[in-house]
Protein backbone atom coordinates (compact mmCIF):
# COMPACT_ATOMS: atom_id res chain seq x y z
CA UNK A 1 0.00 0.00 0.00
CA UNK A 2 1.31 3.47 -0.90
CA UNK A 3 2.51 5.55 2.04
CA UNK A 4 1.24 9.11 1.68
CA UNK A 5 3.03 12.27 2.87
CA UNK A 6 2.77 12.83 6.60
CA UNK A 7 1.94 9.27 7.64
CA UNK A 8 2.83 7.94 10.16
CA UNK A 9 3.12 10.85 12.61
CA UNK A 10 5.40 11.74 15.50
CA UNK A 11 5.72 15.35 16.72
CA UNK A 12 6.68 17.18 19.90
CA UNK A 13 7.04 17.33 22.77
CA UNK A 14 5.91 20.77 23.87
CA UNK A 15 5.77 21.56 27.57
CA UNK A 16 2.66 23.34 28.85
CA UNK A 17 1.02 23.76 32.24
CA UNK A 18 -0.44 20.27 31.98
CA UNK A 19 2.87 18.52 31.16
CA UNK A 20 4.64 17.22 28.05
CA UNK A 21 2.43 17.07 24.96
CA UNK A 22 3.15 14.95 21.88
CA UNK A 23 1.09 13.76 18.94
CA UNK A 24 1.54 10.44 17.14
CA UNK A 25 -0.31 8.08 14.86
CA UNK A 26 -3.19 6.17 16.47
CA UNK A 27 -2.42 2.58 17.41
CA UNK A 28 -4.44 -0.58 17.97
CA UNK A 29 -3.29 -0.58 21.62
CA UNK A 30 -5.13 2.73 22.20
CA UNK A 31 -8.41 0.81 22.55
CA UNK A 32 -8.71 0.67 26.33
CA UNK A 33 -7.66 4.27 26.99
CA UNK A 34 -9.85 5.60 24.15
CA UNK A 35 -12.93 3.71 25.36
CA UNK A 36 -12.42 4.58 29.03
CA UNK A 37 -12.03 8.31 28.41
CA UNK A 38 -14.82 8.58 25.89
CA UNK A 39 -17.32 6.83 28.14
CA UNK A 40 -16.17 8.53 31.34
CA UNK A 41 -16.22 12.02 29.82
CA UNK A 42 -19.50 11.72 27.93
CA UNK A 43 -21.02 14.80 29.58
CA UNK A 44 -17.92 16.81 28.68
CA UNK A 45 -17.70 15.67 25.04
CA UNK A 46 -21.17 14.87 23.73
CA UNK A 47 -22.56 18.45 23.61
CA UNK A 48 -19.92 19.41 21.01
CA UNK A 49 -19.78 16.33 18.78
CA UNK A 50 -21.87 15.17 15.80
CA UNK A 51 -25.02 13.27 16.71
CA UNK A 52 -24.42 9.52 16.55
CA UNK A 53 -26.64 6.83 15.11
CA UNK A 54 -26.27 4.56 18.15
CA UNK A 55 -26.09 5.16 21.93
CA UNK A 56 -22.88 6.84 23.17
CA UNK A 57 -21.67 3.94 25.33
CA UNK A 58 -22.28 1.41 22.56
CA UNK A 59 -20.32 3.30 19.94
CA UNK A 60 -17.43 3.89 22.35
CA UNK A 61 -17.16 0.37 23.74
CA UNK A 62 -13.64 -1.07 23.63
CA UNK A 63 -14.79 -3.63 21.04
CA UNK A 64 -15.52 -0.82 18.56
CA UNK A 65 -11.94 0.46 18.41
CA UNK A 66 -10.32 -2.27 16.24
CA UNK A 67 -12.74 -1.66 13.38
CA UNK A 68 -12.51 2.11 13.77
CA UNK A 69 -8.72 1.90 13.88
CA UNK A 70 -8.59 -0.13 10.66
CA UNK A 71 -10.86 2.38 8.95
CA UNK A 72 -8.78 5.35 10.14
CA UNK A 73 -5.53 3.68 9.08
CA UNK A 74 -6.95 2.88 5.64
CA UNK A 75 -8.00 6.51 5.18
CA UNK A 76 -4.53 7.62 6.28
CA UNK A 77 -2.77 5.37 3.79
CA UNK A 78 -5.16 6.60 1.09
CA UNK A 79 -4.08 10.16 1.90
CA UNK A 80 -7.54 11.41 2.88
CA UNK A 81 -7.06 11.65 6.66
CA UNK A 82 -4.41 11.85 9.38
CA UNK A 83 -5.71 10.34 12.66
CA UNK A 84 -3.50 11.13 15.65
CA UNK A 85 -3.39 10.39 19.35
CA UNK A 86 -2.62 13.17 21.80
CA UNK A 87 -0.33 12.09 24.62
CA UNK A 88 0.34 13.88 27.89
CA UNK A 89 3.50 12.71 29.65
CA UNK A 90 3.37 9.59 27.48
CA UNK A 91 -0.27 8.77 28.27
CA UNK A 92 -3.16 8.81 25.79
CA UNK A 93 -5.42 11.77 26.61
CA UNK A 94 -7.28 12.62 23.40
CA UNK A 95 -7.34 12.69 19.62
CA UNK A 96 -6.40 15.09 16.85
CA UNK A 97 -7.75 14.43 13.38
CA UNK A 98 -6.96 16.05 10.05
CA UNK A 99 -9.66 15.14 7.57
CA UNK A 100 -10.99 15.75 4.06
CA UNK A 101 -7.46 16.23 2.73
CA UNK A 102 -7.64 17.60 -0.80
CA UNK A 103 -4.57 17.80 -3.04
CA UNK A 104 -4.13 19.52 -6.36
CA UNK A 105 -4.65 23.27 -6.57
CA UNK A 106 -6.48 23.44 -3.22
CA UNK A 107 -4.20 21.49 -0.83
CA UNK A 108 -6.53 21.91 2.15
CA UNK A 109 -8.05 19.99 5.08
CA UNK A 110 -9.96 20.44 8.30
CA UNK A 111 -8.67 19.78 11.82
CA UNK A 112 -10.61 18.58 14.86
CA UNK A 113 -9.67 17.50 18.37
CA UNK A 114 -10.80 16.42 21.82
CA UNK A 115 -9.01 15.98 25.14
CA UNK A 116 -10.11 14.40 28.38
CA UNK A 117 -11.91 16.61 30.86
CA UNK A 118 -9.16 16.44 33.50
CA UNK A 119 -6.66 18.31 31.29
CA UNK A 120 -9.05 20.91 29.93
CA UNK A 121 -7.72 24.45 30.29
CA UNK A 122 -4.10 23.37 30.87
CA UNK A 123 -2.75 24.07 27.40
CA UNK A 124 -2.81 20.46 26.20
CA UNK A 125 -5.24 20.89 23.30
CA UNK A 126 -3.55 24.13 22.24
CA UNK A 127 -0.12 22.47 22.10
CA UNK A 128 -1.49 19.44 20.24
CA UNK A 129 -3.23 21.59 17.62
CA UNK A 130 -0.04 23.63 17.13
CA UNK A 131 1.95 20.44 16.53
CA UNK A 132 -0.74 19.12 14.22
CA UNK A 133 -0.79 22.31 12.17
CA UNK A 134 2.98 22.28 11.77
CA UNK A 135 2.70 18.69 10.55
CA UNK A 136 0.05 19.77 8.03
CA UNK A 137 2.05 22.70 6.69
CA UNK A 138 5.32 20.74 6.78
CA UNK A 139 5.46 17.02 5.88
CA UNK A 140 1.88 16.86 4.58
CA UNK A 141 2.38 19.86 2.30
CA UNK A 142 -0.97 21.57 2.82
CA UNK A 143 -1.65 25.23 2.06
CA UNK A 144 -4.83 25.77 4.11
CA UNK A 145 -6.32 24.21 7.24
CA UNK A 146 -9.75 25.12 8.59
CA UNK A 147 -11.84 24.27 11.62
CA UNK A 148 -15.43 24.74 12.74
CA UNK A 149 -16.61 25.42 16.27
CA UNK A 150 -19.93 26.20 17.93
CA UNK A 151 -20.09 29.87 19.00
CA UNK A 152 -20.88 28.87 22.60
CA UNK A 153 -17.88 26.54 22.92
CA UNK A 154 -15.61 29.03 24.68
CA UNK A 155 -12.87 26.52 25.52
CA UNK A 156 -12.45 25.32 21.95
CA UNK A 157 -12.62 28.85 20.55
CA UNK A 158 -9.77 29.81 22.90
CA UNK A 159 -7.64 26.93 21.58
CA UNK A 160 -8.19 28.01 17.98
CA UNK A 161 -7.53 31.65 18.77
CA UNK A 162 -4.33 30.85 20.69
CA UNK A 163 -2.77 28.97 17.77
CA UNK A 164 -3.60 31.77 15.33
CA UNK A 165 -6.75 30.82 13.44
CA UNK A 166 -8.70 33.75 12.01
CA UNK A 167 -12.49 34.00 11.72
CA UNK A 168 -14.00 33.59 8.26
CA UNK A 169 -17.73 33.55 8.94
CA UNK A 170 -20.78 31.84 10.41
CA UNK A 171 -22.14 28.59 8.99
CA UNK A 172 -25.83 28.57 9.88
CA UNK A 173 -27.41 25.25 10.89
CA UNK A 174 -24.21 23.60 9.66
CA UNK A 175 -23.99 20.29 11.52
CA UNK A 176 -26.23 17.95 13.51
CA UNK A 177 -24.70 18.15 17.00
CA UNK A 178 -26.29 16.79 20.17
CA UNK A 179 -29.62 16.22 18.42
CA UNK A 180 -30.06 19.52 16.51
CA UNK A 181 -28.53 21.32 13.54
CA UNK A 182 -26.25 23.95 15.10
CA UNK A 183 -24.55 27.09 13.87
CA UNK A 184 -20.75 26.89 13.64
CA UNK A 185 -18.03 29.47 13.23
CA UNK A 186 -15.58 28.80 10.40
CA UNK A 187 -11.93 29.63 11.12
CA UNK A 188 -8.91 29.06 8.90
CA UNK A 189 -5.17 29.48 8.48
CA UNK A 190 -2.85 29.32 5.47
CA UNK A 191 0.83 28.54 5.40
CA UNK A 192 1.72 32.15 4.56
CA UNK A 193 0.36 33.17 7.98
CA UNK A 194 2.86 30.94 9.80
CA UNK A 195 6.39 32.39 9.74
CA UNK A 196 8.57 29.63 11.18
CA UNK A 197 6.04 27.34 12.82
CA UNK A 198 2.83 27.46 14.82
CA UNK A 199 4.58 25.77 17.75
CA UNK A 200 7.38 28.36 17.69
CA UNK A 201 4.76 31.12 17.79
CA UNK A 202 3.14 29.41 20.77
CA UNK A 203 6.50 29.30 22.53
CA UNK A 204 7.16 32.98 21.80
CA UNK A 205 3.76 33.84 23.30
CA UNK A 206 4.76 32.16 26.58
CA UNK A 207 2.04 29.50 26.35
CA UNK A 208 4.53 26.63 25.85
CA UNK A 209 8.20 25.75 25.83
CA UNK A 210 10.16 23.22 23.79
CA UNK A 211 11.08 20.21 25.89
Amino acid sequence: MTRHPGWPVSAGPLRVAGGLVTVRSVKLRDAAAWSRLRIRDRAHLEPWEPTGESPWDARHHISVWPGLYRSLRAEAHRGAMIPMAIELDGRFCGQLTVGNIVRGALRSAWIGYWVEKDVNGRGVATAAVALGLDHCFGPVGLHRVEATVRPENDASRAVLRNVGFRDEGLLERYLDVDGRFRDHLLVAMTVEEVPGSVADRLVRSGRATWA
